[in-house]
C-alpha cells in the first residue's frame, strides 16, 4: 500500500472510531468528510458502515497487541510491565474510542481478542505469583477491575498524559489489591 493510502486509511479508521463511538449511526460520508478524504476513497475500501466498524475493531486490537508487546509482560519486572501495559492501553483507549460491548461482540476480532486476553491473564498470574497482587483474590476480580480502571482513566482524566494516568491506575489497583506493605498502618 502506498504511504499516502496507508495514511488515509489510518485517518479514516481513527476518525471512524471517534465518530462511531459518539454516534453509532454516523454515515461513511460523514466519516470521510471529518477525515478530509473523498467519500469515494472510503467506499472503495469499505462497502458499509459495518465493514468500516469491523476494520476499526481490528485496528484497535492491533494497537492493543502492540501495547502488550511493548509492555513485555513475561520478561520485564512485573511492576514495570504492569505500568507499561496500563500506559499503553490508556493510549489505545484514547486513540481508538469504541464501544467495548460492540468490540467484544464482533466475531471478526474474537480470535485476536482471545489470544490477547490469554496473554494478559498469564501476566496477571505471574503478578500474583511474584507477590504484586494478593493471592486470596479471584483472578477474575483483577481481570474485571483493571480494564475498567484503564478505560475510566482514558476517558475521565483526558488532561493527564497516558503515563500519568497509568500512575493513577496502578496506584489505585495496588492499594486495592496489592500485597500489604510492612510500613502501612
Amino acid at each position: 500500500m502506498r504511504s499516502d493510502a496507508a495514511r488515509n486509511l489510518e485517518l479514516v479508521l481513527r476518525t471512524g472510531a471517534r465518530l462511531l463511538a459518539e454516534d453509532p449511526s454516523a454515515s461513511i460520508a460523514a466519516i470521510a468528510s471529518a477525515a478530509s478524504v473523498d467519500r469515494r476513497t472510503v467506499y472503495r475500501r469499505f462497502t458499509s458502515r459495518e465493514e468500516l466498524l469491523a476494520a476499526v475493531h481490528r485496528a484497535r486490537y492491533e494497537a492493543v497487541e502492540q501495547a502488550i508487546d511493548a509492555a513485555r509482560l513475561q520478561e520485564a519486572p512485573v511492576a514495570v510491565a504492569l505500568h507499561l501495559y496500563v500506559e499503553g492501553i490508556i493510549a489505545v483507549n484514547r486513540a481508538w474510542p469504541v464501544v467495548m460491548r460492540d468490540v467484544r461482540a464482533d466475531p471478526t476480532v474474537a480470535e485476536h481478542r482471545n489470544r490477547l486476553v490469554k496473554e494478559v491473564d498469564a501476566f496477571l498470574v505471574r503478578a500474583v505469583d511474584e507477590g504484586l497482587f494478593r493471592p486470596d483474590l479471584p483472578l477474575g476480580w483483577i481481570n474485571a477491575v483493571l480494564p475498567s480502571l484503564m478505560l475510566d482513566a482514558a476517558e475521565g482524566v483526558p488532561d493527564l498524559t497516558p503515563a500519568r494516568a497509568a500512575d493513577l491506575v496502578v496506584e489505585t489497583l495496588l492499594r486495592g489489591v496489592g500485597m500489604s506493605h510492612p510500613n502501612a498502618a
